[in-house]
């Protein structure tokens, strides 16, 4: 699933295409994609002749601000809000009209000079609302109401992070991974950052003493930006607005790296099971917690 990272290297790339535009009009070839309105002819009329004003990110949610030209195209009006979420495998592709559909494309949006955003999707999780004005992005998208701060965000503290830590009992990676103790990093860069704080996944999220809780957030922060500047990390669908490949896979540390040297120490990366999803570590640079405050 794409990450914080993918999703604001397409954030970034929605921008550059597509600020400005005004969507002519669309398509909708699966009617699921839609999360709201239910009504697709409402969805279709609702994003007609809006502009883009600019594209936000909100963890993994991508949310462009329409507005409507007035007749003068001096002032706009208000037209709500394009929320677009990529799941498993959604890739948004910017594009001539005239490039052969893939299967796998679920709705297509008509701009001038024979361009399209194109939304593909394989495994069909991907989603699409268009918020009408008046009613808040929270009340239509409710995963927006889970969310916790952003990493690199003012809300993201090291006091924060501490204070939601220290009674947890369940182990760091999957603290990591709840969208709603911070917002976008997914299983890549929770390896990561644990590698770069010499945490270990399994270690008891209340055993990090203050020290260690400093350097998990500075890891994270840390690893997010190094991949952005990277475009992101491709291991199997992530493709960038202009169909490009995210390069993080090449400098990772341990994700997708099981018994490789370690950058740091030549230990054999290993990888174990928790919660139903891989972990990756060093078991030489993270060792085992144990205890209240150790570290």
């Amino acid at each position: 699933m794409p990450e914080l990272p993918e999703v604001e290297t397409v954030r970034r790339g929605l921008d550059e295409a597509t600020s400005g535009q005004i969507i002519m009009g669309g398509d909708v070839l699966l009617v699921r994609t839609i999360a709201h309105p239910v009504s697709i002819g409402d969805f279709l009329l609702g994003i007609k002749s809006a502009l883009i004003v600019r594209w936000h990110r909100r963890g993994k949610y991508l949310l462009a601000q329409l507005a409507r030209p007035s007749q003068s195209q001096s002032a706009t009006t208000d037209a709500g809000w394009l929320g677009v979420h990529l799941r498993m495998t959604g890739q948004l592709l910017w594009l001539n009209v005239a490039e052969p559909l893939s299967k796998h494309t679920r709705v297509r949006l008509f701009f001038n000079q024979d361009q399209e955003l194109r939304f593909v999707d394989q495994r069909t999780f991907g989603q699409m609302w268009w918020v009408p004005p008046g009613e808040t992005l929270e009340q239509i998208i409710s995963g927006l109401q889970r969310l916790g701060p952003e990493p690199f965000g003012e809300g993201f503290t090291v006091e924060y992070l501490a204070q939601r830590l220290r009674t947890r009992r369940g182990p760091i990676k999957s603290a990591l991974l709840d969208q709603a103790l911070v917002a976008g990093v997914g299983n890549i860069y929770a390896d990561e950052a644990l590698f770069m704080g010499g945490i270990h996944p399994e270690t008891v999220c209340a055993a990090l003493s203050l020290d260690k809780v400093e350097l998990l957030r500075s890891a994270v922060v840390r690893v997010l930006e190094t991949s952005i500047e990277r475009g992101g990390t491709t291991f199997s669908n992530f493709l960038s607005v202009q169909g490009i490949n995210g390069n993080y896979s090449g400098v990772a540390w341990v994700y997708n790296r099981r018994g490789q040297p370690c950058r740091i120490c030549s230990t054999p990366i290993q990888r174990l099971r928790l919660a139903g999803r891989s972990s990756h570590f060093c078991p030489q640079c993270q060792p085992y917690l144990i205890g209240n405050g150790v570290g």
